[in-house]
């Protein structure tokens, strides 16, 4: 009988570690469960009708044709997309939209839908490969008259216009920043008698960081990025720097 109170104890100890052992591998289990593995691709590319009528802010006088891949995410159609893509990490990247239009009249009739509709460049998009997410970015002054983006890590380089689009801005965006890492004066800009394009690509050196803007018959100018900049958290990155339980 003196060993009874001892075999009780033992057994209420052995619960009690069953019980935090089964605490702790639960969530872990669950969220194994809970993950679900997508599947994110840019499919073949095609031509489309294209031209300055109906992109007048994007299209140039010479083009006949855009050139567009689908985003695929899970075997499902989610964007079309125009123009290379450009990686942001491992697991993120960046591609433009590219968008249909309705160019139909309130007084049209027939014609059928290809008639009524028109391709035009769009936002530049923000995709996570493993979460599935595709986010439009909104990048400061940009402007699809006179922006041609150059990516360099997480940072976009081009020509912009300030809100009044007389003048022209040399603008360096970071995807997690809330403003413009640069935002430089060129000069004026005319919106109706202008050079085409705007600016030469934005020319990128990494050591020291340094971009280079040149203006269509202006002399380039070159800026130094210094100090902290914004960082980028993808999906789940918060969760992982905090740990389970937390």
């Amino acid at each position: 009988m003196r060993g009874y109170p001892c075999a009780v104890l033992t057994i209420l100890r052995a619960s009690l570690l069953f019980a935090l052992l089964l605490a702790l591998f639960l969530p872990a289990r669950s969220a194994v469960a809970a993950a679900k593995v997508h599947v994110v691709a840019l499919g073949g590319a095609k031509k489309v009708p294209y031209s300055l009528e109906g992109d007048p802010a994007g299209a140039t006088g010479d083009e006949k044709n855009l050139t567009i891949r689908p985003l695929v995410v899970d075997g499902k159609l989610k964007e079309w997309t125009t123009g290379p893509a450009h990686d942001i990490t491992d697991r993120s990247f960046v591609v433009r939209r590219a968008l249909q239009l309705n160019d139909a009249l309130p007084d049209d009739k027939g014609g059928g839908k290809s008639s009524h509709w028109v391709w035009q460049k769009g936002p530049w998009l923000l995709i996570d490969r493993v979460s599935g997410r595709i986010t439009a970015l909104h990048l400061a002054d940009y402007d699809p008259a006179v922006s041609e983006v150059v990516w360099f890590r997480d940072y976009a380089a081009y020509c912009g216009l300030n809100t009044g689009g007389h003048q022209l801005y040399a603008v360096v965006s970071q995807i997690a920043a809330r403003r413009p890492l640069l935002a430089k004066k060129l000069g004026p800009w005319d919106p109706e008698h202008h050079a085409t394009p705007a600016c030469a690509p934005a020319a990128w050196q990494r050591e020291p960081l340094r971009v280079a803007f040149t203006p269509n018959g202006g002399q380039p100018s070159s800026f130094d990025l210094v100090g902290l900049s914004a960082v980028l958290v993808e999906d789940g990155d918060a969760a992982e720097a905090e740990g389970p339980g937390r």
